[in-house]
């Protein structure tokens, strides 16, 4: 039992010296949740929640940028249940048909002024799908965005172990 063990731990390094997003996400479910056209939608969403930011000569990502949209689509797919993922498309989907009310246009050819507009409309709206859906990305945004690598170690400077061990130091009485 011992042996088979640590064959198994030494041949794992060996196995997964090849995984990437790219051949992991292949792996995964066959059909996407959303398709593609929806994904480019919620990608621009997010980017409207938490866009790039420059300061000074430093850019920040966005959520965009740091793919938050397919987190949210995972989110939804994976760990909320269907009445929620039907509420999540109905909303996706009515994000357009706002757009076409509020500027005569897609969202996706509104100027980010109107996008953010719209936005703030389908949250303030009486429709309970469209302030869920608003309520539910902007959530699921911040989430992804805050735990995502990239800030964690760039702009959090998060520390697995943080707190430092000083066993010499002097006391003072």
């Amino acid at each position: 039992m011992v042996a088979t063990t640590v064959c198994g731990l030494m041949a794992l390094p060996g196995w997964a010296t090849n995984w990437t997003p790219d051949s992991l996400q292949k792996t995964g479910t066959a059909t996407s949740f959303l398709s593609a056209s929806e994904v480019d939608l919620l990608a621009e969403i997010t980017d409207i929640i938490i866009p790039v930011t420059n300061e000074g000569q430093t850019s920040i990502s966005g959520a965009r940028g740091l793919n938050v949209h397919q987190f949210i689509e995972k989110m939804v797919t994976d760990c909320y249940d269907k009445q929620t993922q039907v509420m999540f498309r109905k909303g996706l989907n009515s994000v357009d048909d706002v757009a076409q009310v509020a500027i005569g246009m897609p969202f996706l050819e509104g100027d980010i002024a109107q996008r953010l507009d719209i936005l703030r409309q389908m949250s303030q709206s009486n429709d309970p799908t469209q302030k869920d859906f608003v309520q539910l990305v902007k959530a699921l945004t911040i989430r992804g965005y805050m735990n995502s690598e990239y800030v964690m170690t760039n702009l959090t400077h998060y520390e697995m172990a943080p707190a430092r061990y000083k066993g010499c130091v002097p006391v003072k009485k």
